[in-house]
């Protein structure tokens, strides 16, 4: 057996000099659980900032469907949040955009619950300052959309129409809607947000209905629409300089 000057053998030596990477990865494997239970500490903590959110806009669509659901007017809860469907041929002439004022009171109700929505007031409810700190320490903030999305059927627009096409007719009523919902809320009009999509995203696709005339009229009304969306979600702060 080889014994070097200090009384070692080789194997002995040898143990010594890798001794450090025992250590060493035992560090890392530690780091490694540290950070693995940091990151489900986070994403727990994301699912229950998501959860409260989800609960929140739950009870809008609840406030919502109670209170103005009607033959033409629809009220779901969809994964882009609260969706109000309301059948284009009650709130304006054909192929016009102006809202028909028949119709104020129902955009005016809309609008007022959405005002009064706990998604919309959470600082000025106590309860809800743990969740905004927690939101604002991820660098973030509780980002409220209300979205309106104008769609046509699939006939073209007559030479003499006031538009080009349907895309343009959508997407101004959408428009027309978002104004009046600001006006009468007094949500500011940062929150809103308007597009039309003409023929391009039918609920009924004229294709799959079959040749009877009814049928085809039936479709086309309901594809007539506008749909007014309500979501919450955490939008990251840009810093500007």
């Amino acid at each position: 057996m080889a014994i070097d000057s200090f009384g070692l053998s080789a194997e002995e030596a040898k143990a010594k000099s890798t001794a450090w990477a025992v250590t060493y990865a035992d560090l890392v494997t530690l780091l490694l659980t540290f950070f693995i239970l940091l990151l489900v500490i986070l994403n727990d903590a994301e699912k229950h900032i998501d959860r409260v959110i989800n609960l929140l806009l739950d009870e809008t669509y609840q406030e919502l469907k109670e209170n103005i659901e009607s033959s033409y007017v629809s009220v779901d809860r969809v994964t882009k949040g609260v969706k109000i469907t309301m059948a284009s041929g009650r709130l304006f002439r054909s192929m016009d955009d102006g809202v028909q004022t028949l119709v104020y009171p129902l955009i005016r109700q809309i609008g007022g619950i959405v005002r009064v929505s706990k998604l919309l007031n959470l600082d000025e409810d106590e309860r809800f300052n743990k969740l905004l700190g927690a939101i604002e320490k991820r660098g973030g903030f509780l980002n409220v959309e209300i979205r309106c999305e104008g769609h046509t059927d699939d006939l073209p627009l007559p030479k003499q129409a006031r538009f080009a096409s349907n895309w343009d007719l959508s997407t101004s009523r959408a428009l027309n809607i978002v104004k009046l919902l600001s006006e009468f809320s007094r949500i500011p009009e940062s929150k809103f947000s308007a597009m039309g999509y003409g023929k391009f995203r039918p609920v009924i696709p004229i294709s799959s209905v079959g040749k009877n005339a009814v049928d085809i009229r039936n479709a086309r009304a309901k594809n007539r629409r506008v749909e007014i969306y309500m979501d919450a979600f955490i939008k990251k702060n840009i810093l500007t300089n």
